[in-house]
């Protein structure tokens, strides 16, 4: 049991997020009452073209909240541990953000919360919506867990599962993902407060089928790239699970074609592996293993991402 003599709405939380899908559960810890002591957030960068100096999403929101914030460069320097040891937490929650160190995340008397994109034990690693969707799964979920030393292997607190739709992109299950996980995430602190969450070990934890423990790490440039002796699900969930970023290639007449959205199509290929066939007007689909991946929204190598009719009209075979 976890105790504490501090209601819901007094316990002191530090908020450690960098990107859009963790300013949903950010959002929804203000909306719950929680009484969010800090920010911490990646320091500003340049991006872009103009090579301008750009805020996170999670820095964006927090401004307009008035949320004080912090952006350490390096999360083990004294001034920074100083600055947390200063705002005395009771508890902080990290959605996708650095690794930390122990010092760190063994600071709080209630521990570090974090949210994970999978049912685990499965998927732990930087990109687990993506292999999920890879993987062609049926189902993924969202875990709160306790920090610990081993990367996404702490004490489960709460889960929550979802489905994946058969042509659902990794994009629509981050969306879906970040919704459900902030509403969890604020089932978790609420749990936290009352006293009624028991930890339980991720080795006692039975997912479908767990006959062994899928992993997720971070996505390279090699595991982009279509192999189109591979059969059409396979494609079909490579596609869907790199979409929109980093987004599956593919190549076209020498010239790079990145593939968002596709439909498939199970026929015994009369042409050869990898051509591309086309009516030059409402379709163009690559031949595999067992069929063809009909490419419905696409971008070529210097041009901006279009539906495949829209590509048709100005691209000559």
């Amino acid at each position: 049991m976890v105790e504490t003599k501090k209601s819901f709405q007094e316990l002191r939380i530090i908020f450690m997020g960098t990107p859009e899908f963790a300013v949903a559960s950010l959002d929804a810890l203000l909306q719950a009452g929680c009484n969010i002591v800090a920010v911490v957030t990646a320091a500003d960068k340049l991006a872009g073209r103009g090579m301008k100096l750009t805020e996170s999403a999670v820095k964006k929101f927090a401004v307009e909240k008035g949320l004080t914030i912090l952006q350490p460069e390096k999360l083990k320097s004294p001034d920074f541990i100083e600055a947390l040891q200063k705002l005395n937490a009771d508890l902080q929650i990290v959605v996708a953000f650095r690794m930390l160190p122990e010092i760190v995340w063994n600071m709080p008397p209630l521990g570090t919360i974090n949210l994970h994109g999978s049912l685990l034990p499965q998927y732990r690693g930087a990109a687990p919506i993506n292999w999920a969707v890879i993987n062609g799964e049926k189902e993924t979920g969202v875990t709160t867990f306790k920090l610990q030393h081993e990367i996404d292997a702490g004490n489960i607190l709460l889960q929550k599962s979802f489905l994946i739709g058969e042509d659902a992109t990794a994009g629509d299950v981050h969306d879906t993902m970040k919704m459900i996980g902030a509403a969890l995430l604020v089932e978790t602190v609420k749990g936290f407060a009352d006293g009624s969450l028991k930890e339980q070990p991720q080795s006692t934890v039975n997912h479908q089928p767990l006959t062994e423990i899928k992993h997720a790490p971070k996505i390279f440039t090699e595991t982009c790239k279509i192999d189109w002796n591979k059969s059409v699900d396979e494609i079909h969930n490579l596609i869907r699970g790199l979409s929109p970023f980093p987004a599956a290639f593919a190549f076209l007449h020498d010239k790079m074609l990145k593939i968002y959205r596709s439909k498939k199509e199970y026929n015994t290929p009369s042409h050869a592996i990898g051509e591309a066939v086309t009516d030059g007007k409402t379709f163009l689909k690559f031949t595999c293993s067992n069929g063809y991946i009909h490419v419905t929204e696409l971008q070529l190598e210097g041009k901006k991402k279009m539906s495949v009719e829209d590509f048709l009209r100005g691209y000559k075979f």
